[in-house]
């Protein structure tokens, strides 16, 4: 939102500096984002051409003998060499001296020699001065100008423009009355600005008026007859120009204008261009208009859209057509006023990819209550502007505006805040704020203004007078101390997020951040879909599903660093899936994928051999790193395959608490859904659901066992297991683990076999089981005894044999 400070001081009464206006917008959350004061201007001066001859080795150029006051040279000529085509004696112009910058040609002029003649300066035009594209010519005042004084004291150019960054819940600030009236609020002045009188017209509209859409929560229109549209008043462009709107004509600037002085958007048709009746309806689809871009659009069905009997005029709340646009031959003019439901036009906008003014003040909540004064200011001015005769308003489909009221308890404000505001300053921030606050008792009855639709309880009043207030008026307290050390700080769920994320970039990976939302077909791709977790509002066609995995998000992400010559990436993130609506069905998961050669070891070439493509291996380790860290250990857990359907299915699997809890699943993606993501290469992936991960059991110290290191050399014995092909080397591994559970330190396993000496569907399991004896060294009738229990708990456990 941009305007200029004298904009601004027309409905501001205040004596405060420009500085102390942009601090206190920004204090009171109207953020300045820039601060344009103009200054480029400051050095231009204008000047008289006393004489204009012709340059001695150029034809097209002159050299002019410049009159810029006494204050400069002395008060004798400058002389200075022209090409401008209206360059002549007598032309009164704006001149920059040498050290000027001039913005137009992003140059600072020094004396330099053109053609052999030195040049002492430059006569300028709009364009080198930004304030138009016009370059045919120097700039050519009239001849009352004053010579001598700064061009932009007479042209009005030293008028900072402010800009300042708007958030969603200020609506009201979407036009400069609005801003005003805050900074009112806020003691850094008064308001000013009178109400619009109402204009009664006289004669009828002369066109039918049918309102047939929901989207539209009213509609006002008047007929202005007679009116001469040409170019706006000076004071109108300069204005638009500062903010960066390119002045039309007559017409189409009062509505801009009024868009950005009242926060009200209007359009205006050309009456004789309009077929029969006007009609606010829904579009059935297909429809097409050429609109005030030039460009053309197709109505999806259900947009709100203006039609006359040769089809549609204007899109509701976002923009009008080009065939009844107003131009110069316009004489019958009708202004249009009206009132569109928010989440209607931001669809719509989104639909057809528009973004303009009108809609980015319809789709945050326009000011229902103005739109007839709206109407009769649009019309005041055309009248003033451009002549003619107004007729009287045709008004349809107005939803009446019921105002809310809200209490406010006096001692509310200093019990959230810990400000102490007193009532009489609550009650007149309130006041010219617009909430009518009335006392009763030890509250502040407040009806909630029509401008004001993000209003809804006393929390939000609350925070108006904060912010109005001054939340640099919060004073820094240091927190309250303990006596004894501080307990625990961060809940289960934020340690372990914190743990996963440590334990994955220590293995090389890299944090990203993606967003909650999918496409439809990556939601079903992985499990998802539900139409309870679609949006009812995406804010685009490919993020319409809640999430149902953290993987489309980090495919995708490597997708993109593939085609962009990162083919080798390692990214994780630590963030909730959605499974339902409910509560319950949010989930916190840690998840993560490899892609090419970004194995933990790290990814490229080496002169010992190529890194090798990344594997379920690798998934796997990823996984119980970070069960690791979330404090649950890995001989607890048991692996079974497959995973779900995303993965491979012969190389994924799933980790598992018991029978029954699934706390990981790791693994090789399936290619039928990297071609619907539309990635390829060698990946792999996990995700760790760390809501389901149990939380160690609570011991009564944190102190660590002193270490015991066993004095005595440990022993390893082999053996090798003939199972059935089902069976998995985890089951061996915990059988031999739980065989002895003083002597057996570590077991794992070191080679796997299968052939047709073991017979059919049979495979060798072959582990080395390390013994550590802690009070005395082993004899061989002990070593003998521990093995042959080993064998049998193995046995037992998965019906294994000894392989001879």
């Amino acid at each position: 939102m941009k305007f200029t400070l004298s904009w601004l001081k027309d409905h501001l009464e205040t004596e405060a500096s420009l500085s102390e206006i942009c601090e206190r917008l920004t204090m009171i959350g109207l953020e300045v984002e820039s601060v344009d004061d103009r200054a480029v201007f400051a050095p231009f001066r204008i000047a008289r051409v006393l004489s204009a001859t012709q340059h001695p080795d150029a034809d097209r150029l002159r050299l002019l003998s410049v009159d810029a006051g006494p204050e400069v040279n002395d008060g004798k000529p400058l002389q200075i060499v022209c090409g401008a085509p209206n360059a002549r004696e007598g032309l009164v112009g704006v001149l920059a001296l040498p050290g000027t910058y001039v913005p137009g040609i992003d140059t600072t002029l020094s004396v330099g020699k053109i053609r052999g003649v030195e040049s002492f300066g430059m006569m300028c035009s709009e364009r080198e001065l930004e304030l138009s594209e016009e370059h045919d010519g120097i700039i050519n005042l009239p001849a009352d100008a004053p010579v001598g004084t700064r061009y932009a004291d007479y042209a009005g150019l030293i008028d900072p423009v402010i800009e300042i960054n708007l958030t969603p819940n200020h609506p009201e600030a979407t036009g400069v009355y609005g801003i005003a009236r805050d900074l009112a609020a806020s003691g850094l002045g008064t308001l000013k600005t009178p109400e619009v009188p109402r204009i009664e017209g006289e004669g009828e509209v002369g066109v039918a008026l049918e309102v047939r859409s929901a989207t539209c929560l009213g509609f006002a229109l008047r007929r202005v007859s007679g009116v001469t549209n040409g170019a706006s008043p000076e004071w109108l462009q300069k204005r638009l120009k500062a903010i960066g709107l390119r002045p039309i004509n007559a017409l189409v600037d009062v509505t801009n204008y009024i868009t950005f002085d009242r926060g009200r958007p209007l359009h205006v048709f050309d009456a004789k261009k309009v077929a029969g009746g006007l009609t606010v309806g829904d579009a059935a689809g297909g429809e097409t208009i050429l609109a005030l871009d030039q460009r053309d659009y197709v109505m999806p069905a259900g947009t709100c859209v203006i039609a006359d009997d040769r089809g549609v005029e204007s899109i509701a709340g976002v923009m009008g057509g080009e065939h009844s646009g107003c131009d110069e031959t316009t004489t019958e003019v009708l202004i249009e006023s009206a009132l569109w439901e928010p989440l209607d036009i931001a669809r719509t906008g989104r639909a057809l990819g528009i973004i303009t003014d009108a809609r980015y003040r319809f789709e945050r909540g326009v000011d229902p209550a103005f739109m007839e004064p709206g109407l009769d200011l649009a019309t005041q001015m055309v009248l003033d502007l451009c002549g003619g005769t107004a007729s009287r308003r045709v008004v349809a489909g107005v939803q009446p505006h019921e105002p809310k009221q809200v209490v406010l308890p006096l001692g509310e404000f200093e019990r959230l805040t810990g400000l102490s505001v007193g009532p009489q300053e609550q009650e007149r921030i309130l006041a010219v704020l617009g909430f009518a606050p009335r006392r009763e008792g030890e509250a502040l009855v407040c009806t909630v203004p029509s401008w004001r639709p993000d209003v809804d309880g006393k929390a939000d009043l609350v925070e108006e007078v904060m912010r109005l207030h001054g939340v640099d008026e919060i004073k820094p307290a240091p927190l309250a101390s303990h006596a004894s050390v501080n307990g625990r700080i961060l809940t289960t769920i934020q340690a372990r997020d914190r743990a996963a994320r440590r334990a994955l970039a220590a293995r090389g990976m890299v944090e990203c951040v993606s967003y909650s939302f999918v496409s439809e077909t990556e939601a079903k791709a992985f499990g998802g879909g539900d139409a309870a977790l679609k949006l009812a509002n995406p804010i685009s066609a490919d993020l319409s599903d809640m999430r149902p995995s953290l993987l489309p998000g980090l495919l995708a992400a490597a997708g993109r660093n593939a085609a962009r010559g990162y083919g080798d990436t390692a990214l994780f993130e630590v963030a909730g899936v959605y499974h339902s609506d409910t509560p319950d069905g949010q989930k916190r998961v840690a998840g993560g994928i490899r892609r090419g050669t970004a194995g933990a070891d790290g990814p490229g070439r080496f002169w010992s051999g190529n890194a090798p493509a990344v594997s379920v291996f690798d998934a796997k380790a990823d996984a119980f790193a970070v069960l690791e860290a979330a404090g649950f250990p890995a001989d607890k857990l048991t692996i079974e395959a497959p995973a779900s359907d995303w993965y491979h299915p012969g190389r994924s699997g799933r980790i598992k608490l018991g029978p029954k809890v699934v706390i990981a699943e790791f693994g090789e993606f399936h290619p039928k859904v990297l071609k619907t993501l539309g990635v390829s290469g060698p990946l792999c992936g996990f995700e760790v659901f760390l809501d389901k991960v149990p939380e160690p059991k609570k011991r009564p110290t944190r102190t660590k066992p002193v270490l015991a290191l066993s004095p005595f050399q440990p022993v390893r014995r082999d053996f090798a297991f003939v199972v059935d092909a089902t069976v998995e080397a985890g089951r061996i591994v915990r059988a031999a683990e739980g065989a002895d559970k003083a002597l057996v330190k570590e077991v794992r396993v070191f080679d796997v076999f299968a052939g047709a000496a073991l017979g059919e569907a049979k495979k060798s399991v072959a582990i080395e089981v390390t013994l550590a004896p802690a009070e005395r060294t082993l004899t061989e009738e002990e070593l003998e005894a521990v093995s042959a229990r080993i064998v049998a708990g193995v046995a037992k456990a998965t019906g294994a044999t000894l392989r001879s």
